[in-house]
């Protein structure tokens, strides 16, 4: 049997919330105490959950002797908390982006090395199974060649704490799942956004990415559609994946074969898979909620004192990625990708 393990969460945002829920559902799992300044929202989690409550996340992590805390705030937060918990001795899950910049990830990295505590970041994406299931595939070489990978992350603006642009907030994620997926590096970068719409930061993404291997990653990213959609594409020489995130679907498209060409006739244009009437294949499916996924291998890490599935330097290079993305759009010029950090081993699939 697994040995118990104390957690907490700092902040009760209705993802701090979801992890609160999440952690009380999990066998040998005692949610110990929650933190967030505001006392309302304190109450009413602790009348569901019955646990300790701080509005200073400073003297919950002094007083509880926790085995690992779970970091929901805003992202300008991330430092400040992570620095405490990494001095506490308390393993760490800091939802993404890992910080607002590279050098505030880089800090939280070096504090929790210091301290002997993980450090694994929330790209909950990884964890939806049917991510899973193509990276499966993908490594078994079922499309053959890859040729580009299309991510369309839109939907309508919500009411939340927002200290980072939409690059940042969600282009992170398919960011992270390409890296992931490809196990290939990003080499340069381009994009446009718009700004000033919604927010005072981008609020819109459209953007380039060229992968090793000759691989094009193409970023659809933002908060101001009223239509709700969670879309990746990975297209190949044998055909095309498609993962519908919100669903957990995976569905396959065939290429079609190549036509013969006759002496004296001009080239066949391909038959149309949509004239036809071929269906895609529906890849079967064993649904899972990914925050669960997601939480389970972090405290599986802890339990074992094995490397987390997400690294810390896997979430250093995202957001590296989306810095320059930000200054790509900035410049309106390509840029390099040139991180030092994006020679990092990748980690196993989750």
């Amino acid at each position: 049997m697994n040995r118990s393990l104390k957690v907490g969460v700092v902040g009760l945002g209705l993802m701090g919330r979801n992890h609160l829920r999440v952690y009380s559902e999990m066998a040998d799992v005692q949610v110990a105490a929650i933190a967030d300044v505001d006392a309302g929202a304190l109450r009413r989690a602790a009348e569901a959950y019955s646990v300790a409550t701080y509005q200073d996340y400073r003297r919950m992590l002094e007083r509880e002797r926790l085995d690992a805390v779970s970091i929901v705030v805003p992202t300008g937060l991330h430092r400040e908390v992570a620095l405490a918990a990494a001095q506490a001795g308390v393993h760490i899950l800091v939802e993404k982006p890992i910080a607002p910049s590279v050098e505030e990830g880089l800090a939280i990295l070096e504090a929790a090395g210091e301290a002997g505590v993980k450090v694994m970041v929330g790209h909950i994406e990884r964890f939806n199974p049917a991510v899973t299931a193509l990276g499966q595939r993908l490594d078994e070489g079922a499309l053959g060649r890859v040729y580009q990978v299309q991510a369309r992350r839109i939907g309508p603006f919500a009411q939340r704490v927002r200290d980072v642009g939409v690059v940042h907030d969600l282009a992170t994620h398919d960011i992270d799942v390409m890296r992931f997926l490809l196990r290939l590096q990003v080499r340069s970068v381009y994009a446009q956004v718009q700004a000033g719409i919604k927010t005072d930061r981008e609020d819109a993404l459209l953007g380039l990415m060229r992968f090793e291997d000759d691989v094009v990653g193409f970023l659809d990213v933002n908060w101001l559609s009223p239509q709700k959609v969670r879309e990746l594409l990975v297209l190949g020489e044998r055909g095309l994946f498609r993962v519908d995130y919100i669903r957990q679907e995976l569905a396959f498209y065939q290429s079609c074969p190549r036509a013969k060409r006759r002496v004296g006739r001009p080239p066949a244009l391909p038959p149309d898979p949509t004239a036809s009437g071929a269906a895609p294949q529906s890849i079967p499916i064993e649904k899972k909620e990914p925050l669960r996924a997601e939480l389970e291998a972090f405290l599986a890490a802890v339990r074992a004192d094995a490397e987390t599935p997400v690294s810390g330097a896997d979430a250093i290079v995202a957001l590296h990625i989306a810095e320059r993305l930000v200054e790509s759009a900035r410049q309106g010029v390509a840029l390099d990708v040139l991180s030092p950090l994006a020679s990092a081993p990748q980690e196993g699939r989750a």
